[in-house]
């Protein structure tokens, strides 16, 4: 049993209410919803919320029933790591069946294609390694333009290298999170946190690895959503 898993809490500090949010025509948990329930090779879906509007209304549209998540999950404090851990043991318990892997899609990522999801099916399939990440490269670096402070006060860059880095081109690649992983189950049961096996990336490309975390993240998303079914209905 391949199980899809979207979390989704009731609150955000960042955007209220978001994750429940209409984008577009639907709520934004939906846009990684529809992927998973409609994606053939889904045997199963969990949603994990502390909100029973959101927990109804995924139940509805045809997740497991697992009943919302314990109190200790629900901070926004609560590690990612703890939730997946939780909703795989109450979706194995609900349906009697043990899962060969745990495919969790961020819903703050909807800009993410169907394609994107089998690719990282495909290349899981494929490698087998304990968890799967996708990534995009990170916009800024922590060799070239990420800064800290020292002791005095004084700005330095996070990383520096003998020589120092002057264009961004040379600085080492690096990535940020852009909102897929599969998981052996495990892998995950055993583990404690995202890197103590085998982590690989699957790369993606930053116009769909917008993560949503603030208003105007919000804006652009709805803004990249709507030319994009602009683009579809003119086809």
């Amino acid at each position: 049993m391949i199980l899809g898993h979207i979390g989704a809490r009731g609150g955000s500090k960042g955007v209220p209410g978001k994750n429940f949010r209409d984008l577009c025509g639907k709520p934004l948990i939906d846009w990684s919803l529809d992927q998973l329930l409609e994606n053939p090779r889904i045997d199963a879906v969990v949603v994990s919320t502390d909100d029973p509007q959101i927990y109804a209304h995924a139940v509805a549209r045809g997740a497991l029933e697992i009943g919302l998540r314990p109190a200790e999950l629900a901070t926004d404090a609560a590690p990612k790591w703890g939730v997946w851990q939780h909703a795989l043991e109450a979706a194995e318990a609900v349906t009697g069946r043990q899962a060969t892997a745990f495919v969790d899609l961020d819903c703050t990522f909807p800009l993410r294609l169907a394609e994107d999801l089998d690719a990282a099916l495909d290349r899981f399939q494929d490698a087998r390694p304990d968890m799967l990440m996708t990534v995009c490269e990170a916009e800024t670096n922590p060799y070239f333009n990420l800064l800290e402070t020292d002791d005095s006060g004084a700005l330095r860059v996070c990383k520096p290298l003998p020589g120092g880095v002057w264009a961004r081109q040379a600085a080492p690649k690096v990535w940020e999170h852009a909102g897929t992983y599969i998981l052996q189950p495990d892998y995950l049961r055993r583990a404690r946190t995202l890197y103590e096996g085998r982590v690989i990336p699957l790369e993606r490309p930053a116009e769909r690895a917008i993560d949503i975390d603030t208003p105007l993240d919000f804006r652009l998303v709805e803004w990249l959503m709507q030319d994009r079914l602009a683009a579809s209905a003119s086809d």
